[in-house]
């Protein structure tokens, strides 16, 4: 199987590896997929990821494929090509890692402006929503953002967090006062076109010099989630310098630098329901530091 007959035959991807005419390795993914690198018979790598167990909940890898080809259609940011995307398996282009640099990180920050400014029709997206493991309501909103931004982003998530027990009642107490003062933020744009889920794991320096994005929940929202998601656990690298170039090309808007824990607050949320109280302590630091703002 080569390049050309894969774009052919997609679907015979699955019988390919089960009888082992592909060569195989795992490689590192994540933590919600099973991840490896695939050698075709031209020497093409793809990069695949699959369910790691039973079946993967249905439109979850159709949604990260219509996610990676609506950014990369903005023709900004790189973003892999999507080879093969099938109900159980999602098939990519190969990126070569590289060192991160200030030279990358400068010209990150200019592509996450342009893409930004792509814009979408609607808050939310045209296909089923996920971040991680979870499912994220993408229905879509003409706004205006916040209420938007506390009933689709903020709220479910933080119902999930509670109802396992990853937050006290007191944690919860002070995100509902968040929710509650939502509209006083400010802040209001029309809708971006965003990565949706950019920690700086979703980042991956290349060797090609570029900082590619991947691993999207992309959907139209705020373009300050996706600056403000960068700066979460421990931060990208060289963030001052992506921040500094992406406002050469278009200014944030005043305030925004009280607003980031507003915009972390949602994938912290998404931490505690997907993985339990051990984000506890980043959701209530992020919620207070909110209300401080």
């Amino acid at each position: 199987m080569d390049l050309a007959y894969l774009r052919a035959h997609p679907q015979h991807l699955p019988t390919f590896l089960t009888h082992q005419r592909i060569r195989e390795t795992p490689v590192g993914g994540g933590d919600v997929c099973a991840a490896s690198r695939l050698t075709l018979d031209d020497g093409t790598s793809l990069f695949t990821k699959t369910w790691p167990s039973g079946d993967a909940p249905e439109q979850f890898f159709a949604t990260e494929a219509a996610g990676l080809e609506w950014l990369r259609e903005a023709g900004t940011a790189p973003v892999p090509e999507v080879v093969v995307a099938l109900p159980e398996m999602l098939a990519l282009e190969w990126i070569d890692a590289g060192p991160p640099s200030s030279e990358a990180a400068e010209r990150l920050g200019r592509d996450l402006a342009g893409l930004h400014r792509k814009g979408a029709d609607a808050f939310g997206a045209d296909w089923t929503g996920f971040i991680g493991p979870l499912a994220q309501d993408n229905t879509p909103s003409r706004g205006p953002w916040g209420p938007w931004f506390a009933e689709r982003r903020l709220r479910p998530y933080l119902k999930i967090s509670a109802d396992a027990g990853a937050l006290s009642a007191a944690d919860v107490a002070v995100v509902e006062r968040v929710i509650s003062r939502i509209e006083g933020y400010g802040g209001e744009e029309p809708p971006a076109r965003i990565h949706g889920d950019l920690w700086p794991g979703n980042v991956l320096w290349a060797a090609d010099g570029r900082a590619w994005l991947v691993d999207p929940a992309a959907h139209g929202g705020h373009r300050e989630t996706d600056l403000a998601q960068l700066a979460l656990f421990g931060g990208a690298p060289h963030l001052k310098a992506i921040i500094s170039a992406y406002g050469e090309v278009w200014p944030l808007a005043d305030g925004w630098r009280e607003r980031v824990p507003l915009h972390q607050l949602h994938l912290l949320l998404v931490h505690t329901a997907a993985f339990g109280g051990a984000y506890r302590g980043a959701v209530r630091a992020a919620a207070d530091a909110a209300l401080d703002g």
